[in-house]
């Protein structure tokens, strides 16, 4: 696809990147994704911006750690690949201790959605079919 002229990466709606410190909340996040039909790619947040560059995923889950800023690191590599789409691709759903929206947790625009901790699939799950849904209509 070209848009100006350049080449625009597609994106893979079957892919979600799966962004935390902790292994193991990676590991339950990558399991969610899989229940939910979509091919988990996961990585610490020092190396998923290579990975969010060179796969260009339908969404990305971060794990906000403590403070919610534990993947702030990446958000240039989102925005600059949102640019590159021209468009509202990855979706992006950072996980909280805190409840509230994107806006009235002060977090940056460029997260969709905020799901509150403790992770279950029953909370995680529908907000990951329902972006990728979203995207795909």
């Amino acid at each position: 696809m070209k848009q100006n002229g350049e080449a625009v990466p597609e994106i893979d709606l079957l892919k979600v990147l799966v962004v935390a410190n902790s292994p193991i909340n990676r590991i339950v996040m990558a399991k969610i994704v899989e229940r939910s039909g979509l091919q988990p790619m996961v990585g610490s947040p020092e190396t998923a911006a290579a990975t969010l560059q060179s796969l260009f995923p339908g969404a990305v889950i971060l794990d906000g750690g403590a403070d919610n800023k534990e993947c702030d690191g990446l958000i240039p590599a989102i925005t600059a690949a949102r640019r590159g789409v021209g468009g509202t691709l990855p979706a992006v759903i950072l996980l909280s201790n805190h409840t509230g929206t994107p806006h009235s947790l002060g977090l940056p625009e460029i997260i969709d959605v905020v799901v509150a901790k403790p992770i279950t699939p029953e909370k995680l799950q529908p907000v990951i079919e329902r972006l990728i849904g979203l995207a795909r209509a």
